[in-house]
């Protein structure tokens, strides 16, 4: 889909019933003109998710998500090897008579690779993909430092198979409750949004967009109810 303007995303914003100001909307759009990674933060259940859901729908193309925990590691973020697969397949090529050299290239092939979620957003064949990287502030700085690479040149060394660059560079969106600060090495390769939570005028109008036969004073009462619950928790 080629979008020509920021106010072209608003309508297929609309039509999808997402309610988006005009920041954010500039900021998808040079998300897609610049393929540059957005960052998005903001308290938990504000929409920064949801956003990237709604991208790869208004784009027709594959959501890919990476969800960050402290621990995360490459074997889970970016590939790993079928070991079970491998020994198989070292035992079924025992009397080949194949030499050493031809059984490694077969077992460290594409066929025994598994693809994470990393690894899986540049080898994709038909298009680009949205590439989700939510909650990144979950996961601990070591990775944080692997991803920058990822970000800066989109392309992944396995030692087995040598370089493997994007065929189509995926939309990157990455979502941060702030529970600790993001490294500046990252947020300079990115784009920036703060999403906040909505004040009534908005929170009325999606819910409107969801239910859009519900009465004026029903509405203003459970959006009104909800603000003074949210309010209490934070």
């Amino acid at each position: 889909m080629d979008i020509q303007n920021p106010n072209q995303i608003i309508q297929l914003l609309d039509e999808r019933k997402y309610v988006a100001d005009e920041e954010l909307v500039t900021a998808l759009f040079l998300l897609l003109k610049l393929n540059k990674p957005l960052l998005l933060e903001g308290p938990p259940g504000v929409g920064k998710t949801e956003t990237a859901i709604v991208l790869a729908n208004l784009l027709d193309t594959r959501l890919i998500r990476l969800q960050c925990y402290e621990g995360l590691d490459v074997n889970a973020a970016v590939y790993e090897w079928n070991y079970q697969k491998q020994l198989l397949g070292i035992k079924l090529h025992e009397n080949s008579g194949l030499s050493i050299e031809e059984k490694e290239h077969h077992i460290f092939s594409n066929d025994y690779l598994l693809k994470r979620p990393l690894l899986s957003s540049i080898m994709e064949e038909e298009k680009s993909p949205v590439l989700l990287v939510d909650e990144l502030d979950r996961s601990d700085e070591e990775f944080e430092a692997f991803l920058l690479e990822l970000l800066s040149a989109f392309q992944i060394s396995i030692p087995e198979l040598g370089t493997i660059k994007a065929k189509n560079k995926p939309f990157v969106i990455l979502t941060s409750n702030r529970t600790r600060e993001l490294s500046d090495a990252l947020k300079r390769r990115c784009l920036y949004h703060w999403i906040d939570f909505p004040d009534l005028e908005k929170e009325m109008l999606i819910v409107k967009k969801r239910l859009p036969g519900i009465e004026e004073k029903l509405l203003k009462q459970v959006v009104s109810l909800v603000k003074v619950q949210a309010a209490k928790t934070q």
